[in-house]
């Protein structure tokens, strides 16, 4: 059993763009937040699985920080059942320390567990050292199927 193409695309504009999805239980469907706010992208040295938190094998390099993307047309492309940043997300430069990058997440919080939304396979991995500015390009994206 598989989620059709309507509720997937769905959910993706109500959880990445603040969309209200309508026509689902009444009239007025699944409302999108009063204040859209942010979500906030994490890297990860392994997949942090379906079980894992935003901390889940999340990366430790020194300066390193998760980056918000906002709620919005703005932050997110939802193309039919598929998200993508609207824009490339640079995350701070190391300033210390070495990390491969081999994972994404996609959570609720800047910091701590927070709830992991989503996570994917970085390709190619990012070898980061002193100097390295991680990046996830508008190519990085989720599916929904």
């Amino acid at each position: 059993m598989s989620k059709s193409n309507s509720l997937e695309n769905g959910l993706l504009e109500l959880i990445f763009k603040n969309t209200n999805f309508a026509n689902v239980g009444d009239a007025t469907g699944l409302r999108g937040s009063s204040t859209a706010g942010s979500l906030y992208l994490s890297l990860h040295t392994s997949d942090p699985g379906e079980t894992g938190d935003q901390t889940t094998n999340e990366t430790t390099y020194t300066s390193y920080a998760r980056v918000a993307v906002a709620r919005s047309g703005s932050g997110f492309t939802v193309t039919g059942n598929s998200v993508s940043p609207a824009a490339n997300v640079d995350f701070p430069a190391c300033t210390g320390g070495t990390a491969t990058i081999t994972h994404f997440g996609i959570g609720t919080a800047s910091s701590g567990a927070g709830v992991l939304l989503y996570n994917g396979a970085v390709s190619p991995n990012i070898s980061v050292s002193t100097g390295v500015t991680p990046r996830l390009t508008t190519s990085t994206a989720v599916t929904e199927d």
